[in-house]
């Protein structure tokens, strides 16, 4: 019974005995008691003596409605905050109001480079919650207003289904769909570019290179020509596909001009979020196509500097780019050695970080492993990891 509240007290202690009896015993409503169990209101000292009184209770009633549990007094919290944000979201927002929504996206932007996926996505569905209601075409916003906070949900979509593609939900494409829907509505093709550059990633995780290449040229062709980051994503993504497809020119191609798009992108959006690109993340995209291609003495001087240039914060791409090293120690034959590097990679890394794109790396790396060798030490290892066939005695 440690933190219980006291209108969960007073369910249990009321057992079989009816709402509507423990009313008439306690001289009260049958309504009250239900708003007492539900924790939406609470009772007098009085009350709460002849409750306690009647349930024979021993005065632990009592004792809860004098000092209310923290968790009642959150629960009234919360009521209170929603009804005040219902008040505000009534009346026309400022500039400083749109400002601090910009903020917020921006800030999910970063937290995106460091932040498991589960914690990220709650709060991003707290905050659309609360950016729904100010969507809503009864609002009296100006116009300028309204079009930027479509552009704020816009890029909050985008980073939903950026976030339920790391964790391996279907619901991502969803989202991506919603995100394309408003940068349209608000006419923002810079922003519109940034999905379809992120969306080509859905579908290269999904195995469909073609298509990835396809939205990156979208992606690409929306921008128009401006420096922004749609075009910076989107190219070395296409190499990677390319490179899957064992398309060496094409991505060649694909990399060279992802340099061009990362040279003339601002300072500021040369940096470590989901709306930036950087050099870090270049060498990483060109190592793993490298990878793919075999090339293996190319993609060692890209992995090598990007972990140089990474961060100790970014778990993720620092653990992808270390999955890609094992890769091509397979390739160059040292399959044990690639085995125990995953496995290193693996056990390093904190389980909330393991997405689904680490283990489906992962995965690629352990099933594509000769035959003839899969019953090395090192690779069952690897296979029981990650809970493979092959694993077991």
């Amino acid at each position: 019974m440690d933190d219980e509240t006291f209108a969960q007290a007073l369910r249990r202690l009321r057992g079989n005995l009816s709402q509507r009896a423990l009313a008439r015993l306690a001289h009260c409503g049958k309504s009250y008691i239900g708003d007492l169990e539900t924790g939406r209101r609470h009772p007098s000292p009085e009350l709460a003596a002849v409750l306690d009184r009647v349930l024979d209770a021993g005065g632990y009633l009592v004792h809860l409605a004098m000092a209310p549990a923290a968790a009642d007094v959150l629960q009234r919290a919360a009521a209170l905050q929603q009804g005040l944000g219902e008040h505000l979201a009534a009346g026309p927002m400022s500039d400083a109001g749109v400002e601090d929504w910009e903020y917020t996206v921006e800030r999910h932007g970063r937290a995106t480079r460091y932040r498991s996926e589960r914690p990220l996505l709650g709060e991003l569905v707290d905050d659309f919650a609360v950016l729904q209601p100010l969507l809503s075409p009864r609002q009296r916003h100006s116009s300028s207003v309204r079009r930027r906070l479509t552009v704020v949900a816009a890029r909050l979509s985008g980073l939903m289904a950026l976030t339920l593609l790391k964790s391996g939900e279907p619901m991502a494409r969803a989202w991506w769909r919603t995100g394309r829907q408003l940068a349209g509505v608000a006419e923002d093709r810079p922003t519109l570019s940034w999905i379809y550059a992120q969306e080509a990633y859905q579908q290269y995780y999904n195995g469909d290179m073609y298509g990835a290449v396809e939205l990156g040229n979208r992606a690409r062709r929306l921008a128009g020509g401006l420096p922004c980051v749609g075009p910076a994503l989107a190219a070395p993504l296409q190499a990677r596909a390319y490179a899957a497809l064992h398309q060496a020119g094409e991505t060649a191609a694909a990399l060279a001009e992802a340099q061009s798009a990362l040279d003339r992108l601002d300072p500021a959006e040369r940096t470590a979020s989901a709306f930036g690109y950087s050099e870090s993340q270049l060498r990483f995209h060109g190592g793993n196509a490298w990878t793919h291609l075999g090339e293996t003495r190319r993609a060692r001087e890209n992995h090598e500097r990007a972990l140089e240039l990474y961060p100790a914060s970014e778990l993720t791409d620092r653990a992808l780019v270390q999955l890609d090293q094992a890769v091509c120690l397979a390739s160059d034959g040292d399959t044990a050695a690639a085995a125990t590097h995953a496995v290193a990679t693996l056990t390093a890394l904190p389980e909330e970080h393991r997405s689904a794109l680490i283990v489906y790396r992962a995965k690629e790396l352990a099933t594509t492993v000769p035959a003839t060798r899969q019953k090395l030490p090192e690779v069952r290892e690897l296979h029981e990891m990650l809970a493979l066939p092959g694993g077991e005695g």
